[in-house]
This record gives structure tokens, C-alpha cells and sequence, in this order.
């Protein structure tokens, strides 16, 4: 006799069993007893979270002969019949292959008939988002105005499929995912019962990977009971899951997070050679990642025993929210695609975060010209893209409102080398009998360009350029007017405030603290003309000539 699996055998029987849906449960618990059952419930949730087992649910207490509490007594002739599968009154519906308009019209005509034997008909339509347009049009008068024996249970995984004038007819309820702590408990009690011997932190590691799927975590359990017996061990989880669970994880992030190149090219080498699943070995590192992102920012981290948890905590105490944020996004962008145990992505990702300090600490000061070893290969001033006539240098081309293609005579000495994202400004003096803020205002331009390269996605001078202006200065608090709410909510952000206040020092040789305010877009400066631009009269003056202007 073929026994039944672990999800179906421990499938929950009243609302209370139902793990970590206790709003919903509780709700409908209370409307059963008070008698205020609605006509149609909207079940919008991810998979394994216990919808169609609480619509089961829902039927079987509306049909129980002694349901005094809202629960089913799963006791009277009916229970039975709802919980054995035989009763005839409980019509469960895949809209996944039932999704025309020929199969809801037949159930149209069949709603109209008496129950069989039940108080109530329920209609379980699973995946309801699959309902082609003229199934959910024939479905919604039938909605709206069902014969007083039907309840209609609608369950979706994906709700923003389902029309608004489906929805508006229903009583939505949101199933979460299920907690982790929940699941975990829910396991432990199927282990005593099956008489399973099983270590907690297998249980947790099951209940983690089923990303908030009790069927999932169920169904793991059950494979891992078939393979290796009765009794189970974090070991043989991590194996199953296909895991590495390698101590060098956690020595890895050290040495990314302090910028070690060297030790962290050489473990990532080492890691490899000893034939680890690399993509599922930087899976793993970014979870430790992110557990130190949750430390660091003192969310707390469920998952980690006492001793890891010390030792995370000291990982986040030598390192920023910001280069931890960097380290995640970098690492997670690792792509395998091509050669899963190619070293090559976690290298990249690992020189990547390592870069930006190393780059601002070796590039010369602003207005200092290179030496002969800076000079990029080629000739002296050739830029990439193209061979520029001698004694000639193609510029770079500025923002929009101010692109200028132009060829300049200079001397090649003179070329700009290298990006300017990299280039660290110099502070700008403030002439005598200039106010402060005729001082800000002259030079805001040198400020916003100050700013490129600053920032995770190094657009900070993008949200200022030609988007605000400062408009006035009381002591340290500097005004800063924005044409469009758009950059004005971005700045007012305390991470770009910060950069901004941070440069604002730097270039201006003065703390300030910023404002943001809305002024009106008439107020907006008019186009840099090219011909007004102070670098291409240089260049006319040079005998240059302007060939295209955007």
C-alpha cells in the first residue's frame, strides 16, 4: 500500500493549524462563528503558503454539523467527508487547464443545483489568474450575484493578473510567506511524530531553503528521511542541497572586505583547485554578505548561531554599510552563465570592489600635469576612438545642453589624460569683496563637475547638473533651489546629502549643511550657447572651428 506523503499526511485539518497565517486564519475563524461568511474569498499568496488548504478548510466548517466556534469539529459525518476527499459538494477547479470560456459557462449552469448533501456548494478555482478574458467575463456576473448556496474560493499566485472587477467583488486575503522560526516548528513536530531523530540546524537549513514554502520544506524532509533514514544531520542537508558549506567563506569576506587582492585571488585560485561548485560557492558568500549587511545595520540575523554571530560582528565593526552594499551588489553579479567553474567572475567582482580606493589614492591632483610614464600608448595627446590630426586633441564630449565636437590645437602636453571621474578637486578660493553666496553660485558649475564619479553608481553629478542652483546661505544651512521633484527627493536622501555636504567642504574649503526646496522652472539658466562657452572661445581664439553642436 503506497503510504501518503509528508504534505498530505500532515496537510492541516482546522484554521489553527495553519502556519504563520494567523491574520487570515483568525479573520475567517471569527466570521464563521458570527455567521458572516461572504459569497466569493480572493486567495492571493506565493506557493506552499496554505491557500487552497485554508479555502478546504473554509468549506469544511461552513458544511460542520457542530461548528460552534468557527472551527470544524472534523468529527460529525460531514468532516469526514470533507476531510476523506468524498464529499460532492466541494468542486475544486484548475483554471490552469480549465481556463476557457466553454468551462466556466458549464459551471454557470451547474451552480444553480441544490447542494448534494452539504449546507453549501464551494467552488475552489486554483490558479485563477489563468483564466482567459471571456472566462473571467462569464465568471463575473456569476460573481456578483451567486445563488445564496455557493461560496467561491479564488486562489492565485500572481493577483495583478486577476481583473479589478474580479477582485472588487471578493474578499482579498494576503498570504505571507511563512516564517522561518514557523516552519521550523512545524517540522520538529512532524519529526516527533514520524519518529524522526533530525539536528535543529538541519531543520533550519531545510526551512531556509524552501524560501518560505512549508510543501517545499515538507517535501525536502521527506526526501532527506528516503535517502539516509530516521535520522538526519546538518551534514547530509548540506550535501543533499548540494551546500559547500566550506569554512573558507567566511575568511574569503575578510579578505575582500579589507581590499586584500592578493590573499583573495590566491584563496579563490585555491577554492577552485580543490573542485568546489563555484557558482554555488559565491551563492553562499553572498548570503554570509548578507548577514553582515543585517549585523551591520543591527537587523539582526536569525539564522546565525551565537558564535557566528560574534564573529560577524566583528567583521561589520572594521567596514561601511556602503562598501558592504558594494561587496553584495558586485558578488551577486557574478554571472556563471558560460563557465560555471570559471574563477574568473569572482575574480573580476573581487578586483572590482578592491579598485575605486586604490585608483582615487594613485591618480595625481587636479591641475597637475602627468609625467611621461601617465601618457596613455600612442601618440602624444591620441585619444580612443580615432586618429586625430597632428598637433590636434578630440575633446570629450560634454553633457547634452553643452556637447561641442571641436578640434583645438594645443600643445600635447596639455591633452587631458585619463578620466575625469577619477580627478580630485582642488578648493576654490574665494576672492576678496565676493559674498559667499555669489561665491557658491560663480562656481557651482566646477562644484556639480567636482562630483562626477562620486556615489555607488557614480551619477551624483548627474542629479545636480543643470537640475538646481543655491539660492541663498544663512551661516552654515546653504539653500539649494531644484527644478523637478524627481532630483530634489533624491538629494534630500541623507546618502546623496552626505556626498554633497562632503564635497561641498572639499571644494569650497567650508562645512555646509544642505536645504532642498522647489522653485519654479522659469528660473531654470538657459543653455550654454557653444560659441559662449569659455573653453570653446579659447579654442576659436586658437583658430579651432565648431563642426557640430547638439
Amino acid at each position: 500500500m503506497t503510504s501518503q506523503v509528508f504534505y498530505r499526511k500532515w496537510r492541516p485539518q482546522t484554521l489553527a493549524d495553519v502556519v504563520g497565517q494567523e491574520p487570515i486564519t483568525r479573520t475567517l475563524q471569527n466570521a464563521l462563528a458570527t455567521g458572516r461568511v461572504a459569497h466569493a474569498y480572493l486567495f492571493f499568496g506565493p506557493r506552499g503558503t496554505g491557500k487552497t488548504t485554508t479555502g478546504r478548510i473554509l468549506a469544511k466548517a461552513v458544511n460542520c454539523l457542530d461548528n460552534e466556534t468557527g472551527e470544524p469539529c472534523n468529527i460529525c459525518s460531514m468532516c469526514q467527508a470533507f476531510t476523506g476527499g468524498r464529499a460532492l459538494d466541494l468542486i475544486e477547479i484548475d483554471a490552469a487547464s480549465n481556463r476557457g470560456i466553454d468551462e466556466i459557462r458549464a459551471l454557470k449552469e451547474k451552480i444553480n443545483f441544490a447542494p448534494n448533501v452539504a449546507r453549501y456548494k464551494v467552488y475552489i478555482i486554483d490558479e485563477v489568474h489563468m483564466l482567459t478574458e471571456p472566462a473571467f467575463n462569464a465568471l463575473l456576473k456569476t460573481l456578483e450575484e451567486p445563488p445564496s448556496h455557493v461560496i467561491f474560493v479564488l486562489a492565485t499566485t500572481e493577483v495583478h493578473k486577476v481583473p479589478a472587477t474580479i477582485t472588487s467583488r471578493c474578499q482579498r486575503f494576503d498570504f505571507r510567506r511563512i516564517p522561518q522560526a514557523a516552519m521550523v516548528k512545524r517540522l520538529e513536530h512532524i519529526c516527533r511524530e514520524e519518529g524522526i531523530k533530525a539536528d535543529s540546524q538541519a531543520l533550519a537549513l531545510i526551512a531556509r531553503s524552501a524560501t518560505g514554502s512549508l510543501r517545499d520544506a515538507e517535501n525536502l524532509l521527506e526526501q532527506m528521511v528516503v535517502y539516509h533514514g530516521p535520522s538526519i544531520e546538518v551534514q547530509q542537508v548540506r550535501t543533499e542541497l548540494g551546500l559547500t558549506g566550506d569554512a573558507r567563506i567566511k575568511e574569503l569576506v575578510k579578505l575582500i572586505l579589507a581590499r586584500d587582492v592578493s590573499g583573495g585571488l590566491t584563496m579563490i585560485n585555491r577554492i577552485a583547485d580543490d573542485g568546489l561548485d563555484l557558482r554555488q560557492f559565491n551563492r553562499e558568500l553572498v548570503d554570509y554578505l548578507r548577514g553582515v549587511l543585517l549585523v551591520k545595520a543591527d537587523a539582526g540575523s536569525a539564522s546565525l548561531t551565537a558564535e557566528e554571530m560574534a564573529e560577524v560582528k566583528q567583521i561589520a565593526a572594521r567596514v561601511s554599510l556602503e562598501e558592504i552594499s558594494q561587496a553584495i551588489k558586485l558578488f551577486a553579479q557574478a554571472d556563471f552563465r558560460f563557465s560555471p567553474q570559471a574563477t574568473l567572475p569572482l575574480e573580476l567582482a573581487l578586483v572590482d570592489y578592491s579598485l575605486p580606493l586604490t585608483m582615487i589614492r594613485d591618480l595625481p591632483l587636479s591641475g597637475v600635469r602627468p609625467g611621461p610614464l601617465d601618457q596613455p600608448k600612442g601618440r602624444p595627446g591620441q585619444a580612443q576612438g580615432g586618429e586625430p590630426e597632428k598637433g590636434e586633441v578630440r575633446t570629450t564630449p560634454r553633457p547634452k545642453e553643452e556637447a561641442v565636437a571641436a578640434s583645438i590645437p594645443m600643445e600635447p602636453q596639455e591633452a587631458m589624460v585619463g578620466p575625469p571621474v577619477a580627478r580630485v578637486a582642488r578648493e576654490i578660493p574665494r576672492p576678496e569683496g565676493s559674498s559667499e553666496i555669489e561665491h557658491l553660485q560663480q562656481h557651482w558649475n566646477e562644484f556639480v563637475n567636482a562630483c562626477r564619479g562620486e556615489g555607488s553608481g557614480g551619477n551624483l553629478d548627474a542629479l545636480l547638473r543643470r537640475a538646481c542652483r543655491p539660492v541663498s546661505l544663512e551661516g552654515h544651512c546653504l539653500t539649494l533651489g531644484f527644478y523637478a521633484e524627481f532630483q530634489k527627493s533624491k538629494i534630500e536622501d541623507r546618502k546623496y546629502g552626505r556626498m554633497v555636504e562632503r564635497k561641498l567642504k572639499e571644494v569650497f574649503g567650508k562645512p555646509y549643511e544642505i536645504r532642498c526646496i522647489l522653485i519654479s522652472k522659469e528660473s531654470r539658466p538657459a543653455p550654454i550657447l557653444a560659441s559662449e562657452s569659455p573653453l570653446v572661445k579659447e579654442a576659436l581664439s586658437r583658430g579651432a572651428r565648431i563642426i557640430s553642436e547638439e
